[in-house]
Formats: structure tokens, sequence, C-alpha cells
């Protein structure tokens, strides 16, 4: 898996993607040196290994939110709280 700055990404985003299609490879894009965004080629079928890094990324997604949210708050309350 490749690896690029936000600057790089957008100076070679043409090459990457073409990267991307052509070898199926998955590119991390960080900012300030973590990543924000992946870039993975579309196909008609995905293989096993992506479905099973898909669930991964959710699972370490779902972590973070969990680490950082306050106790005591259920989803319902901060969407009412956001929604005022």
């Amino acid at each position: 898996m490749i690896t690029v700055g936000v600057r790089e990404f957008k100076q070679k985003v043409s090459q990457l993607i073409r990267m991307a299609q052509e070898t199926g490879g998955e590119i991390r894009v960080t900012h300030h040196g973590k990543v924000v965004a992946y870039l993975i080629p579309v196909s008609d079928s995905i293989s096993r290994e992506a479905e099973e890094r898909s669930w991964a990324n959710l699972d370490t997604l779902a972590a973070e939110i969990d680490a950082r949210w306050p106790k005591g708050i259920s989803a319902k309350q901060a969407i009412s709280e956001a929604r005022r």
C-alpha cells in the first residue's frame, strides 16, 4: 500500500488513480501524518481480502469513536443536542 501526503496527492492525482486502477492497490492519503482517506480501485466484484479489510477498517473506526465518545451520552442525545 502506498502512502502519500495530501499535497502530493493533489499534484499527482491522475497518476495515482491510474496506478490504483492498473495495480488494484490501495493508496493512503495523509494530512499532517494522519490517514484521512483511502483511494481504492472499483471493480465489478470485490475480493474477499478487500471486503475483510473494509470490515477491519470499520471496526477500527468504531473503536476510535468509542474511545472518544463522552460517557453517559447516547447517540440519540448527541444528535438532539447537535440539532439545537
